[in-house]
This record gives structure tokens, sequence and C-alpha cells, in this order.
């Protein structure tokens, strides 16, 4: 039987065809979307393609250079260690991996059950920090154990790595060093030398190329160079011991100690009574002995702001030795002589008469001895510590040639130090007076170092040009740069800024400096077997007349061929009359006794003792600058000078705690208009006994 013939109608091609349209009009649209999405949008949709993959990037932090003492002794370094960072979605997405990485944490690490409950609360998150600065030696164990196969099911574990910044020897040195955190470095060497012993971050990533080939990459860090010092750890030991104990006899307000190399000016160590442990630089603690009272430390802590925090911390940072400006007093005696004898203004063999004191524009200037030294050569006027006969001589050097030198010797200016503290330049110029403002009276306060400003490492440097044969060096810390395998990339040597003396005039200047501690105000300071020659200081402080001194004492040794400079100063020693107390002297020669040997600083002969009998000592006792009125204001730079302002604020404070300002008994009693009497002052002191047989008008037992 013949198959039916099915015959294509113009109803079935109509249908058919419209199925066609539809087919090709919906493979148009396919195709313009497809075009559109490549053409138009691709590039966007191929950046969000890829970023679906694992793209990984991370930093490597670089290692922050070491610092070293002179002898080799590793004084800061950088530690790495690990904060661990746990990423609860990875790990809660398979209880079998969850399970190992809970397990693997409590093994290793010492995570409690509780602990990791918490930290795995939120199943959605990708970063809980878990521990911060976890040890090397903690972390190796656990990253070999991820390296086995049970430990391949740990997951979601980030062990960042960082580095932090150690010093071995806590408190030793801390003012020099200061401290180093993320932000670089802060206050002493870490910061003056930051550029050289901070490095760049490396960093480690992967990504994919247009083919989705992944690719790994590393940029490796460039770690820091290492600095050498000129501080000595063992130096610095000596002095902290020494003045620790002095601090436990007899307290005081501050006691800063600066040891420099006279023939290069490089800092072996400073010391300043409060210290900090970088290690713990913002630790609240340090900053106790600003306080009265355990009790008054406890409500600050409680109560106290994050600017009055900061504040506490700057005063216990701050170095006093760089910082801190004051006036030196008899110090400074050492500087008027020595310009005065460059300048040829004198001789050494002249003789200056003191009669206890001068009339100068108005103001009657006290000698601290008020009875008169009598004649004395230039020697003896130092030894003696005149202030009569700096008056004298600073008349005949007048203000021009007395300017020319405190400029020399760099007061007024900055020193350029390489550790940072020091004040602009604009505000030292301030701190002396200068050719244009040093009136009679301000020429005969500053030839005594009263009115006048400086720093102990103004002043340190200073004497180091005066001992040295007259080279004026910048001050230092650093001695050479090196990378990690030792290379040299920088020798620091150092920098000759100029000459301020002559080697002649530097000769006979040590020769009246050796005579201050034979059998002058210095004799204390004697250690024996040592030639020392050296300088004291007692600044009466501001307000005039308030008890309050700061004594000092600049010695070096051997006087033939000077090898270290050392200078101490006591700021408010904690003794009944401050203006009396030896206390740097004492506190010179305990240090010199223990440091000395330590230097290799040689004795003279064995001949030589270099200490008198007690009964032969002589102190600077001294003496109000002023008898009668007070000028208005005798400091240099006024209220704009930091030690002015300090000294103000103090009053103030003392006024409102005793109602009325500090020492003002003393001030009227002493110099506060009243006809000053010599007699009973020295009555009280114990100068009523001046025997003078031989009529030179100096005390027989001074002769």
């Amino acid at each position: 039987m013949a198959k039916e013939k099915r015959i294509f109608n113009d109803k079935m091609r109509r249908k058919l065809l419209g199925i066609l349209a539809i087919f090709l009009a919906l493979f148009v649209v396919l195709v313009g979307k497809i075009v559109f999405l490549n053409v138009v949008r691709g590039a966007e949709y191929k950046e969000k393609t890829m970023s679906g993959f694992n793209y990984d990037s991370k930093a490597i932090p670089y290692r922050r250079g070491d610092i070293y003492d002179v002898n080799g002794t590793l004084m800061a370094t950088s530690k790495l260690v690990y904060d661990i960072v746990l990423e609860p979605k990875n790990i809660l997405e398979f209880d079998f991996k969850a399970e190992a990485t809970r397990d693997a944490l409590k093994e290793y690490f010492g995570f409690t059950d509780a602990q990791l409950d918490s930290l795995l609360e939120d199943p959605e998150s990708y970063y809980e920090m878990a521990r911060k600065g976890v040890s090397y030696e903690e972390v190796k164990p656990f990253k070999d154990y991820r390296k086995t196969e049970k430990g391949a099911n740990v997951v979601g574990v980030q062990l960042n790595e960082r580095y932090i910044r150690v010093y071995p020897n806590n408190e030793l040195c801390c003012h020099l060093l200061g401290s180093a955190s993320n932000s670089g470095g802060e206050k002493g060497v870490e910061e003056g030398y930051d550029d050289y012993l901070n490095g760049t971050n490396g960093r480690e990533y992967s990504y994919y190329d247009d083919k989705l080939g992944k690719t790994n990459a590393m940029e490796p860090p460039v770690n820091g160079y290492n600095l050498i010092t000129s501080m000595d750890a063992n130096a610095q030991k000596i002095i902290s011991a020494r003045v620790d104990a002095h601090l436990a006899k007899e307290g005081a307000k501050n006691i800063s100690v600066l040891v420099m190399d006279p023939n290069t000016c490089r800092v072996i160590a400073l010391y300043n009574s409060h210290q900090f442990d970088p290690n713990e630089a913002y630790d609240i603690e340090a900053t106790a002995y600003q306080f009265e009272s355990p009790e008054a430390f406890a409500a600050f802590k409680a109560s106290h702001t994050d600017a009055q925090e900061t504040e506490a911390l700057e005063k216990v940072w701050h170095n006093f030795a760089i910082t801190d400006n004051f006036e030196p007093g008899s110090t400074y005696k050492t500087f008027t002589i020595s310009g005065a004898l460059e300048d040829d203004v004198i001789q050494p063999t002249d003789n200056f008469v003191c009669d206890g004191g001068q009339l100068v524009g108005n103001y009657n200037i006290n000698c601290h001895y008020t009875a008169g030294h009598g004649p004395q050569d230039v020697g003896t006027a130092l030894a003696n510590s005149c202030n009569d006969a700096m008056m004298q001589i600073s008349a005949m050097e007048g203000s021009k040639v007395f300017d020319k030198y405190q400029q020399l010797f760099g007061f007024g200016q900055r020193t350029n130090i390489d550790i940072p503290g020091e004040m602009d330049s604009a505000s030292l110029a301030s701190t002396i007076y200068h050719e244009d403002t040093l009136n009679e009276t301000e020429l005969a306060t500053s030839s005594f170092g009263q009115g006048v400003n400086v720093t102990m490492i103004q002043l340190g440097t200073a004497f180091c040009s005066v001992v040295n044969g007259g080279y004026y060096y910048q001050p230092s810390v650093g001695v050479r740069i090196e990378d990690e395998k030792g290379n040299v990339i920088d020798n620091l040597d150092p920098v000759l800024v100029r000459r301020t003396i002559s080697a002649e005039t530097s000769e006979e200047v040590k020769k009246d400096l050796l005579q201050v501690v034979e059998h002058g105000t210095g004799s204390r300071a004697a250690v024996e077997g040592y030639t020392i020659g050296g300088k004291t200081g007692t600044a009466e402080k501001l307000p005039r007349g308030n008890g309050k001194y700061l004594i000092s004492f600049i010695g070096f040794a051997p006087v033939e061929n000077p090898q270290v400079v050392v200078y101490v100063v006591v700021d408010e020693p904690d003794v009944e009359d401050q203006s009396s107390s030896a206390a740097a002297s004492y506190l010179f020669a305990d240090i010199a006794k223990d440091l000395f040997p330590y230097l290799n600083v040689y004795k003279a002969n064995e001949e030589y003792t270099g200490v008198v009998a007690e009964s032969e000592m002589v102190d600077e006792m001294a003496t109000p600058i002023y008898s009668g009125e007070i000028p208005a204001n005798d400091v240099a730079g006024g209220e704009d000078n930091p030690y002015v302002r300090d000294a103000m604020e103090e009053s103030e404070t003392a006024e409102q705690t005793d109602g009325e300002s500090a020492g003002a008994g003393d001030a009227e009693d002493d110099s506060g208009g009243e006809d000053y009497v010599e007699e009973e002052y020295y009555e009280e002191d114990g100068y009523d006994d001046f025997v003078d047989e031989d009529g030179d008008g100096i005390p027989d037992d001074w002769d």
C-alpha cells in the first residue's frame, strides 16, 4: 500500500517561517549581547572575574638597623615577631578542618576552647586578631607542623610578620638612644639617624595574566643600615651607679653628667637622673617623680587626659643636657679669661684687686667672697672664682671683644649635635647678651656666668676647645654607618668648625684650671694621682634671693694631654643651704675614680698626689648677686627665654601653694632693698675669723 504524501501548505510554511524568524531574532540579540559584553564592558567584567580568584598580596617588613656602642655592645636591635590572625569563615567551612585548626592552636599556642569560641564567634568574619607579638621560637614548630600531612588540614591562620625594637640594656643610655616605633625614631640617635636606620618594605604577591595563569612574585625588603656610636655602655654604667648612690644619699631636682672626648667632641656618655626604659617608652609609671606623693600620682593616672599624659612623658624623654638652658655660673669664667688672654687684653701676670664687689650701673654686684680676695693674678683669680676680677677683665675687653668670644665658643648658637633637642637658632641667639645689649651691668654679670644662658652641650663643647688647643669640633655621637655585612657605608668623621683660641692660650688656661683643683674652689674634685683641671660653678637661680642654686663642675684629665672631659650639673641639691654645696665636685671625683682607669687615663708620676688636706679645701660659697636693688629682669631674652618662663611659673605655683613667692623672705633679707650687711653674712657662714697677718688682702689660709 503506498504511503500517503504530505504536502507543506501555505499555513505550515508561514508557521515555520515565524518560528525561524523568532529564533533568528533571538540569535541576533544573543550575538549583540556577547559583542556588547566583550567590546563595551569586557575590561570591567574581566576585572570582576579576576577578582574572584585568590589574588594575594602582603607586605614584607624591613628590618631597622642595629645600634652599637664604641666597643661593639649591642644597644638597640629589631626582633622579628608574628601577629596571629584567624579567618573564621575559612576555618568553619569544613568540620574536620575546624577541628584540626582548633587542636593545633591549642597545642602550639596555648589557646583555650573558650578563647577560640570567642574568636570564631562570627562565622562570616575573615579577620580576628588572636595574639600579637609572638616570637619566632614559638611560631616555628607550628609552621613546621603545617607542612606535614596532618597539618595540611589547618586553615584560616595568618602569621603576619613585623619587627619590634628591643633595647637589651633597658634604661642604659636612654637619652642618647631615644626610642623607635613603626612610625620611625623618636628622640636620641634613633631620630637623628632615622634615614640611615630605616629601610623599605618589600611585597609578596600573586596575580593572574590574560590567560588566567597564576604568577607568584616578590619584591624583597631593603633593610636599614647599622649605626656605630661613640657612646660607651661601661662608662655609662659607672656614671649611673655613682649618680644613683649620690641621689640615694642626697637628692636633687636633677643631676646630669656629660662625658666627652676633648680631641673630637664625641659624646662618650650622657646621664640625666630621670631615666626611662625605651622598651616601654610610653609607660606612664616613668612620670611618677613629677608628683609630690603616691596619692597625687594615683589621682593623675585615674583622671588624666591624653594631652596631660603626653606632656608628662615629654618631660621624661627630653634630654636636659641638650635641651635645657640655664645660667652656668662660674664655669663661664673659663671663657672670659680665655678670650681676654687671646686678644691680649690681659697678661697672665696682671693683678686685680678684689674688694668684695663692684658698683656697676647703679647696682651693687657682689663677689662670692664679699670681704674681698685682695690682689691676685689671673690664675689665682680663676682658682678663687673671683667675680670682682672677672668684672674688671670684662670691662677691659668691652662688649665687642667679649661678645666676639662668646660667639667663637658657640654660646647663643646651635652646636648641631647629631641628636635632636636643641632650640632653634633664633631662640638660642636671645639667650646671651650681644654687643648691642651688653650694657655695663649685663657685661659685668655675664663675665661670671649670670644673666647668660647655656646648655650643657654648648658649654661642654666650648670647654673641649679650650683644653684641646683651641679646636672647636661639632659634637657628635655617630661614628660610622655599616650595612648588614659590616661594610662601611659612611664614615662620620669629626667636623672641625673653627679655631677659638691659640695653642699658647690653651696651655695657659689649662695651667690656671689646674690651680682651681690643686688649691682653689675645685679642690674637692681632686682624685689621687691624677692631674685634673676644672672649674666650679654656683649659679643663683630665678627669682633672685629664693635660695635655689645650680651647682656644677667641669673637669678634664690629664692636664698634660687631655683625654676626657666630665661635666657634672646638680640642679637644686636637696640640702638646707644649696649655696654652699660642693655636690658637683664630690660627684665628679666619685665618677672619676672609676671612670679614669676604665678609659685608660694615665696618672702623673708617683710623687704627685693632687689631693689637698680637708682643712685646706676651699669651697665656692655663693652669695646673692646683688646687694640692694635687683634689676627687674637681668637674664637675656626676658620672658621669651624658657628658663625665665619656667622660673616665673614655678614662682606663681609657689605663691598659690604657700600664699607667698618662693624664698620671698630670703629675698627681702639678702637683697630686697636693704643695704647688705657684709659682716653679719660672713659671721653666719663661718667667715668671722678672717686672718690676714701678711697684709695682702687675702685670708692667710688662702695664700
